[in-house]
């Protein structure tokens, strides 16, 4: 099956999360490159990179490419930060004939090579992402050290747990009630119970 070339288009996505503090990873930034590399198309979003799930326009993005079209970011760390969510979608868009290119790292999937610095892109993302986990947790522990650390606002209403258990409700069915997890009910009505 011929590919009519005159359909063939780049498409580009761009993204920036919270934790992107310089000019150069913008979105205006990230726009303009790819609009220099040819994109007709691109889709843009602000989100967190760890995980692709909760990017609609990723999403979007990924659907709306077709055989022989080609797939343009600036840097993989826009697209994914875990080697696993690379694979998922160089293998998805590679079986669906769709190729892969960043404008600012030596790479695609044209070729042999690039592909497997493509890979070790990815391998070097997820380490960025674990040693920031990392050091985000050992803050967390020497502030819960020096008795600062409060953790996150309680979300969980322990009145309604309360009065649901005095109506003879199981912690299943009341996790089910307040929309938490039963681990959670346990825990707070052995809180209340000290």
């Amino acid at each position: 099956l011929d590919i009519d070339t005159t359909l063939i288009m780049k498409v580009g996505y761009a993204r920036v999360s919270s934790i992107d503090g310089s000019q150069e990873t913008g979105l205006e930034t990230q726009i303009e490159i790819l609009k220099r590399h040819g994109c007709e198309r691109i889709f843009s979003e602000s989100q967190s990179g760890t995980s692709t799930d909760k990017r609609p326009q990723l999403k979007e993005c990924l659907e709306f490419m077709r055989e022989g079209d080609e797939f343009v970011f600036t840097m993989v760390d826009r697209v994914c930060r875990n080697s696993y969510d690379l694979q998922v979608i160089v293998k998805d868009l590679t079986d669906r004939g769709i190729t892969l290119t960043a404008t600012e790292q030596p790479i695609s999937t044209k070729d042999a090579t690039s592909r497997c610095f493509l890979d070790m892109l990815g391998v070097f993302a997820s380490l960025e992402t674990n040693l920031r986990r990392e050091r985000q947790l050992l803050g967390i522990a020497r502030a819960k050290q020096k008795g600062v650390y409060k953790g996150g606002k309680q979300v969980i209403d322990v009145e309604k747990i309360k009065v649901l258990k005095s109506e003879g409700l199981g912690a299943t069915a009341i996790a089910k009630a307040v929309g938490c997890h039963r681990d959670s009910v346990y825990r707070l009505l052995k809180q209340e119970a000290k």
